[in-house]
């Protein structure tokens, strides 16, 4: 093994590797993915793991390591994931497996009892929690015995000082679901997901709700609503959806390729800059990154005046500060271009009222590659778009139409770093809307 800088992932996992792992693997600076799990490596961890400053996944179970973890692997901020079980490691941590451990009881392992270990332990507890926590509670005792004698300040305190704030979470029973849903009534269902299905309820007060049912006989039914719940605990944006909302219009998938609507192109751009505004939020608008992950035309729901709202956020990702992509073990290399590249199909089907999956394209040809090879680029807007335009002056429309087009092919580049950055998309998407309602207002 050489120096190599460059390597994002290692797998080497399943094989009959024997030997001392390379300790030559901390010096590849942009590993982030390394699984070497299921072999018969012997001795120790490399204390040069703790170079691998941007690993969010080590696996180096089920092997035959021995000797203690590595101090060094605290250094790791980014790691999410870390699996040193079944191996012959020793010390004073709780792995499974691993019969020379020591640590929590619950994992079925002795407890490190060494006097110095429990006198390190005793001396942290009392310097972190319990000296401030007494010496607090003698401070506000103080203080108040001080106001209540004190003439100038003889005053009541009131009793919310002593008090806990509280939540105001409402609970909703079954029954009550139940009742709303029409008992899940098939009138009712507004969509099928990956993990189960939505439903519009109705709650005694007149609270309109959607309710998600989700199918725990889905491997990571439960983890994805909780991931979503997570998200969107953090998140305030007018154009995401919070939990409970419903939204009366339905999501942009049903107006795009029903029978019986048609959107008009200013309802359509109006769309296309809600959705930009809300992946530019989640991209930049906190510390930490929000990738969305399943950004799609079902996954945008529509209010009574058409503003969008972006749903579903169950396989979302947060991107740690100042990093700008994670390896997840799910759905590979995640990067906000993932999200660009989604946001450019969206557009695309928008004008062309063509679905990825269509018939049409079979092989690699898909609505990018179809859309690219054509001279005359108008010949694959919606008929149904330009008979509600129709009458219009035809070279604004054409513009506003090349317009989209152009911004739909560039996110959807096949190379993610060819892709543009959310902010000028807005900036592009928000252009095209200035102009058209311009236009608008002076009849064209």
């Amino acid at each position: 093994m050489k120096k190599l800088r460059a390597i994002v992932y290692l797998i080497l996992s399943h094989n009959q590797i024997t030997g001392k792992v390379p300790s030559i693997i901390g010096a590849f600076e942009s590993l982030g993915n390394l699984d070497l799990s299921k072999n018969s490596f012997q001795g120790d961890i490399p204390d040069s793991f703790g170079q691998l400053k941007g690993m969010d996944l080590l696996d180096l179970s089920n092997n035959n390591l021995s000797g203690a973890i590595p101090k060094s692997l605290e250094a790791l901020r980014f790691l999410k994931y870390l699996n040193l079980s079944f191996n012959k490691l020793s010390g004073e941590n709780s792995i499974f497996g691993n019969e020379a451990l020591c640590g929590n009881s619950i994992f079925g392992v002795p407890p490190c009892t060494s006097p110095s270990s429990k006198g390190a332990r005793m001396k942290q507890l009392l310097l972190k929690y319990i000296i401030p926590s007494i010496a607090s509670i003698i401070i506000f005792a103080m203080l108040v015995i001080m106001l209540r004698r004190h003439p100038q300040y003889n005053m009541q305190i009131p009793n919310s000082l002593f008090t806990l704030p509280t939540v105001d979470w409402r609970m909703i029973s079954y029954q009550e679901l139940c009742c709303g849903t029409n008992n899940f009534c098939e009138s009712n269902l507004l969509g099928i997901g990956g993990f189960g299905a939505v439903y519009k309820g109705i709650l005694s007060d007149g609270t309109t709700v959607a309710v998600k049912v989700l199918n725990l006989h889905l491997e990571g039914a439960f983890k994805s609503f909780d991931v979503e719940c997570k998200v969107l605990r953090a998140l305030r944006h007018r154009n995401l959806v919070e939990v409970i909302i419903y939204m009366s219009n339905y999501s942009l998938e049903k107006w795009i390729y029903s029978q019986n609507y048609c959107l008009n192109l200013v309802q359509r751009v109006g769309i296309m800059v809600d959705v930009a505004s809300a992946l530019d939020y989640l991209h930049n608008g906190q510390l930490e990154s929000v990738v969305h992950c399943d950004l799609k035309p079902s996954n945008i729901l529509l209010e009574e005046d058409m503003v969008a709202h972006v749903g579903d956020f169950g396989i979302a990702k947060i991107l740690a500060e100042n990093k700008d992509a994670t390896q997840t073990r799910t759905i590979g290399r995640v990067s906000t271009k993932c999200d660009i590249y989604s946001y450019g199909i969206i557009l695309l089907e928008m004008i062309t009222r063509k679905k990825p999956t269509d018939e049409m394209f079979v092989g690699e040809l898909g609505t990018r590659q179809w859309i690219a090879s054509l001279p005359d680029k108008i010949e694959v807007v919606d008929d149904g778009l330009l008979s509600i335009e129709d009458g219009r002056d035809v070279t604004v429309m054409q513009t506003i139409f090349l317009s989209i087009l152009e911004i739909g092919l560039r996110c959807s580049e096949e190379l993610p770093d060819e892709r543009p950055k959310i902010k000028d998309v807005v900036a592009k998407v928000n252009k095209i809307k200035l102009a058209l309602l311009g236009n608008k207002n002076r009849g064209v």
